[in-house]
């Protein structure tokens, strides 16, 4: 499985922004697409996650209520809407999926894409 993420870029504070991961290769063998970030001199850390079988989603405290994620099935994308973004939020967005969906999260990724900067400015 490939994943693409893509949509980052510079916003002020309190603007929105989408980022895109494109899925291909064996995307049937995925159950969950997940958004994850790292921010400079920080750990990587969980943002939300999709469940493909069941529309499920699962968020961070930290972003429930401003961000949110969809999907597009014909074009195996999962999307992240962020919206009231603070300058807390720049980061490095990754997406990543994994085959079997998990009941806690953040969990353990099977595939990884190269990711995407999102900086925002106060």
């Amino acid at each position: 499985v490939q994943l693409q993420a893509s949509g980052g870029g510079l916003v002020q504070a309190g603007g929105s922004l989408r980022l895109s991961c494109a899925a291909s290769g064996r995307t049937s063998s995925t159950d969950a697409m997940g958004w994850f970030r790292q921010a400079p001199g920080k750990e990587r850390e969980f943002v939300g996650v999709f469940r493909w079988s069941g529309s499920i989603t699962r968020y961070a405290d930290s972003v429930k209520g401003r961000f949110t994620i969809s999907r597009d099935n014909a074009k195996d994308t999962v999307y992240l809407q962020m919206n009231s973004l603070k300058p807390e939020d720049t980061a490095v967005y990754y997406c990543a999926a994994r085959m079997v969906w998990s009941s806690t999260w953040p969990a353990r990724m099977d595939y990884w894409g190269k990711g995407t900067q999102v900086t925002v400015s106060s």
